[in-house]
């Protein structure tokens, strides 16, 4: 068996109505599979106005605004009888499923009835949410669902070793893969740096720029961050926070951070010159399977303080390329920051040392993992 006799039937809970490092990697998955001879379709809820056009064939399933004031997604409803007869026709060999909602569970259900290969790739660490919204008795039992659907599958394709000790520590015994991500040096580059953009956002030459990226949301750790900003200002540490993105929280963030510039959403080469004209990121949050953003930065010589977590656990290497903390020790994230904001010379160390780092991070080579994973999976059921 090879590339051309595979037929995916991919199952998202948003590719991508609202743009996440999630759906993105998904896109660009299904981009190299189809280079590859791969057939491909695509099961998700949609909307009239999409974040971006996706990529390959994108079938529409029925989905509600998710409820607790995250109307941005989408919680399908299940498999509908027009869904299994489109999947019936398409008649795949591997079913993948991307979310552990309603959707995967029927699609993998649906997988198993008709002797078909189930996967599933982990993007988020869904079971530590809970504890950001002040209901955090439910991790354990979201842990022991979590861990079901995944035993359910044949094979789990994680981030990075870090995520697989996780599921594995769960009670995870579904074989797992290593599928990292790839990274546009295209885009995330040194180069890119421009104190002209910085000062039309009004950030001094002699400040330092403390960047956050990505959505404004609370899993992502915006009150230990505006906790940090207070300690950095207790101490009278020369810095600007520079925030690139949006979402439901952004006015929480402002809250939290008042002198904060907000650039708002950037994308494509424009994300690219915000993260590059930075002077460090600092990245608080835990719910990450790999850190798209920590990548992006090192890759732009952008060294970056993170909690000691998966996802950054994986990219950086403490001391080298940035600095891991634990995760909700404020003091030590204000240390490490502070150490930065004075050091010049660490700062270009860093810098140099994580744009280097990040060169291995190619999108083909990391996607064709996958695509060798669905062989192997397809395989070993031959050999049975």
């Amino acid at each position: 068996m090879d590339a051309q006799d595979l037929r995916v039937a991919l199952f998202s809970g948003n590719y991508n109505y609202t743009r996440d490092g999630a759906n993105q990697a998904l896109n660009l998955l299904v981009g190299h599979l189809l280079d590859r001879g791969v057939q491909v379709r695509i099961y998700s809820p949609t909307t009239d106005r999409p974040a971006f056009e996706p990529t390959g064939d994108l079938v529409s399933v029925p989905g509600l605004a998710l409820p607790g004031g995250r109307g941005e997604y989408k919680l399908a409803r299940g498999l509908p009888a027009s869904v299994r007869r489109d999947l019936k026709e398409f008649a795949p060999n591997i079913v993948h499923v991307s979310s552990p909602e309603t959707l995967g569970h029927r699609a993998i259900s649906w997988a198993l009835r008709h002797d078909v290969a189930p996967v599933a790739s982990l993007h988020t660490r869904f079971e530590t949410y809970p504890r950001y919204y002040g209901i955090g008795f439910m991790e354990p039992m979201l842990v022991k669902l979590l861990t079901r659907f995944y035993n359910r599958v044949e094979r789990v394709f994680v981030p990075g070793q870090s995520m697989a000790d996780v599921i594995h520590d769960w009670g995870v015994t579904t074989p797992t893969s290593i599928w990292s991500r790839g990274c546009n040096h295209d885009r995330f580059t040194p180069a890119r740096r421009s104190l002209e953009w910085r000062r039309s956002m009004g950030i001094r030459d002699d400040e330092i720029a403390v960047g956050f990226l990505g959505r404004l949301v609370l899993e992502k750790g915006l009150r230990f961050f505006g906790e940090v900003v207070g300690e950095l200002k207790r101490r009278g540490v020369r810095h600007r926070v520079l925030v690139i993105g949006k979402g439901p929280a952004r006015d929480d963030f402002a809250a939290l951070a008042p002198e904060a510039v907000f650039a708002g959403f950037q994308a494509g080469d424009d994300l690219g010159r915000a993260v590059a004209s930075m002077d460090l990121l600092f990245n608080p949050s835990v719910t990450e399977t790999f850190g798209n953003v920590t990548l992006e930065a090192i890759a732009a010589g952008v060294p970056v303080v993170a909690a000691d977590a998966t996802g950054a656990r994986d990219i950086l290497e403490d001391g080298v390329t940035g600095f891991l903390v634990p995760p909700r020790d404020i003091g030590a994230y204000a240390d490490a920051i502070q150490r930065l904001c004075e050091e010049r010379g660490l700062r270009d160390r860093m810098g140099e040392a994580g744009h280097q780092a990040a060169e291995p991070y190619v999108w083909d080579r990391v996607n064709e993992v996958v695509l060798q994973g669905y062989l192997d999976v397809l395989n070993a059921r031959a050999k049975r």
